[in-house]
């Protein structure tokens, strides 16, 4: 005789960022009774503290150069003048008016929101600390772990004193001088953002290069573009060290008084070499880590890795039966498309609705908005080489028509990587305005598996930079093994 279980809902989702706020929607809309946890924000990292409000910051820069660029038109600008204060109020009431919509979204279609922090007690039940005080214990057929990732915070001598990401949508005054520590996507994009504003930024790296995992054309490409734009790069250098001259500010609260607290930053590189810097703030962009850690996981029987993600399979179950885990929680891809896309699939396999192929992370398109911008999809040249592939190359590197009435120094990359026996395109990269968007719509020749000759069939849009993509013709000479050797010590 089969017992009946009752349950407080279908689906308890711990997390309402990118993943758990899709897959809530999708599960009620498919009739199940759902509930989503949440003790911080609605809408998780992307929408609050991540590609959102840092895309609008990136706008927000690049207008000082858009003046720049126009003078060589004929426009004569004067006074220009940038209130951080307005663009900071207005962008957090952008970021409210996102929450909202975020509430609407999940309220509209039934489901049940709880403010707090969910701790898992098994494979059925979750315990919630209440916001409000106090806690409310809720059991659930499928729970699903959608807690993302936060910041890694640095623990030097000094910590105290630093910045995460976190903090830069807190200040309420630009630094007139900033160090930023970390050479990822986060690190260079603040970095390009605050010298856009015109702060005098200096960045740090520990590695050989910028952007580790991208093609080498790539993160060289833009390493130059950035000193171009003052910024100072310091690679294979640490800070090992930050203390303060000057009356101390709380890096919590993200206030900066230049005159009262000078940050004074120890850097050693490689070579043994020491500097110190001195600085308004400091900001530590040293990557992210799944956000795991007092969720219970472990008490619960859960397999999470050394790096804190949670250990799933292919269709994104835990070793416990009824727990789930998707997007940054798992680190396959910290995007917010893959998130979307997981949380769907999710869903759908559990209440119903039109299967979903499962999803394919070979070919998956991102950009960095960086200043000029990354798009890139598919395989850098070194991937494909270190995979065997015989491959033929194709680059072109010229000034964007937009600036040749211009004085202003910038060089746009576009980057065609071929495997030379089957003809098809195994990736393609750029830099430079409107990278993002151009790529987006090659990303999807690439994942239907375009060959260059079904590229150079295709007519291209004059007079636009993405034409490039279907007019070269002529692949790149064959590197030598010294120029090989090179390539592979700077991509570490």
């Amino acid at each position: 005789m089969s017992v009946s279980v009752s349950f407080d809902v279908d689906f308890l989702v711990i997390g309402a960022g990118s993943a758990g706020v899709r897959a809530s929607r999708i599960a009620a809309g498919l009739g199940a009774k759902v509930a989503v946890v949440e003790e911080r924000f609605l809408g998780g990292t992307c929408v609050n503290v991540g590609c959102v409000p840092k895309k609008l910051m990136v706008y927000g820069s690049h207008f000082r150069a858009d003046v720049d660029e126009a003078e060589g038109y004929g426009w004569h600008v004067s006074g220009l003048r940038h209130d951080w204060s307005t663009m900071k109020t207005r962008r957090d009431a952008e970021i409210a008016r996102l929450n909202g919509v975020y509430e609407r979204l999940l309220t509209g279609v039934g489901v049940e929101i709880v403010r707090g922090r969910g701790v898992v007690e098994d494979g059925h039940t979750v315990t919630v600390r209440l916001s409000e005080g106090g806690t409310r214990t809720i059991t659930a057929r499928s729970i699903l772990i959608a807690t993302g990732g936060l910041p890694v915070r640095p623990t030097i001598t000094g910590a105290e004193h630093l910045l995460i990401s976190d903090h830069v949508f807190q200040l309420t005054e630009r630094p007139r001088r900033l160090v930023v520590v970390g050479g990822g996507y986060i690190g260079v994009e603040f970095a390009c953002v605050f010298a856009g504003f015109g702060s005098e930024v200096t960045l740090v790296h520990r590695g050989a290069e910028l952007l580790r995992g991208f093609d080498i054309d790539v993160r060289e490409h833009l390493h130059h573009e950035m000193q171009k734009r003052g910024i100072r790069i310091l690679l294979n250098s640490e800070i090992k060290a930050v203390d303060v001259d000057g009356a101390g500010t709380c890096a919590g609260n993200a206030r900066i008084n230049s005159d009262a607290a000078v940050k004074r930053c120890h850097v050693h590189n490689k070579s043994g070499d020491h500097e110190i810097i001195d600085a308004d703030a400091v900001l530590f962009a040293i990557g992210r880590h799944p956000h795991t850690r007092g969720l219970g996981l472990e008490a619960a029987g859960v397999a999470v890795a050394e790096s804190d993600a949670v250990i799933v399979d292919d269709d994104f179950r835990t070793n416990v039966d009824g727990i789930y885990a998707c997007g940054d929680v798992i680190d396959r891809k910290q995007l917010t498309p893959v998130a979307l896309a997981e949380g769907m699939i999710i869903a759908r396999r559990l209440f119903g609705g039109p299967e979903m192929k499962a999803v394919a992370y070979e070919n998956v398109a991102s950009a960095v908005f960086s200043q000029p911008p990354i798009g890139t999809v598919g395989l850098s040249e070194d991937e494909a080489r270190a995979r065997g592939v015989s491959v033929e190359i194709y680059r072109a590197t010229f000034k964007p028509m937009k600036l040749t009435m211009t004085n202003i120094d910038e060089k746009t990359l576009m980057k065609v990587v071929v495997d030379k026996n089957t003809r098809k395109v195994l990736g393609m990269h750029m830099v430079g305005p409107d990278a993002g968007e151009i790529i987006q719509g090659f990303a999807v020749a690439v994942q239907m598996g375009a060959t260059k000759e079904q590229l150079d069939a295709t007519i291209g849009i004059h007079p636009t930079a993405a034409e490039e993509f279907v007019t070269m013709r002529t692949p790149l000479p064959e590197p030598d093994a010294d120029e090989i050797i090179r390539r592979t010590a700077r991509g570490v």
